[in-house]
């Protein structure tokens, strides 16, 4: 009994990590391509267009087809998931159901917000299952651009406080002088 208590964790763990084809399960496939157009040397405040096309390559219908986009920062040292609030509004696409030979074609139009090297894929998942499968990775770099500009900020910060001055001046003149009567 009392390796049958021990065997069995054993022999669950190594159930539960054994290598699973999933090529075998899932008839998903899975394809990324970014837009022509931008695609070869963006900057920051550029939009790029990625397409994804999700095909049913099985027999049978697959119901509840989730797909979302994710983009990740490559930059040394700052390598993490990037919150796409700012750089796109369209996160994911929901589909009720890809029939056999079906496919789903959508397309991920971003705006580019900071400069730096990224790696954008497509995920997509389907109701009946809790695996997730996703696109290959694309690899871009977007090269930084100048936000602020010195003459801009120049004149701003001098002109804001002279025309401040001359208002003050001009309304202590205008309320110095009394009507005549």
């Amino acid at each position: 009994m009392k390796i049958v208590k021990y065997l069995v964790p054993v022999f669950m763990a190594a159930f539960l990590s054994a290598p699973v084809s999933l090529k075998a399960q899932s008839p998903l496939s899975i394809d990324l391509r970014p837009d022509r157009e931008n695609a070869v040397a963006p900057s920051m405040g550029d939009h790029l267009r990625f397409w994804s096309t999700i095909r049913n390559d099985g027999a049978v219908p697959i119901q509840g087809v989730v797909a979302w986009i994710s983009l990740i920062e490559m930059d040394a040292g700052h390598e993490q998931p990037v919150d796409l609030e700012d750089w796109s509004a369209h996160k994911a696409i929901t589909g009720t159901a890809l029939g056999p030979g079906g496919s789903l074609r959508t397309d991920w139009p971003m705006r580019l917000i900071k400069g730096g090297d990224y790696r954008v894929v497509v995920s997509v998942t389907e109701r009946g299952t809790r695996q997730v499968f996703t696109s290959p990775t694309i690899e871009f770099q977007v090269r930084p651009k100048k936000v602020l500009e010195t003459k801009r900020v120049l004149a701003v910060a001098a002109g804001v406080p002279l025309l401040i001055t001359g208002l003050i001046i001009f309304n202590r003149c205008r309320n110095g002088r009394t009507p005549v009567s």
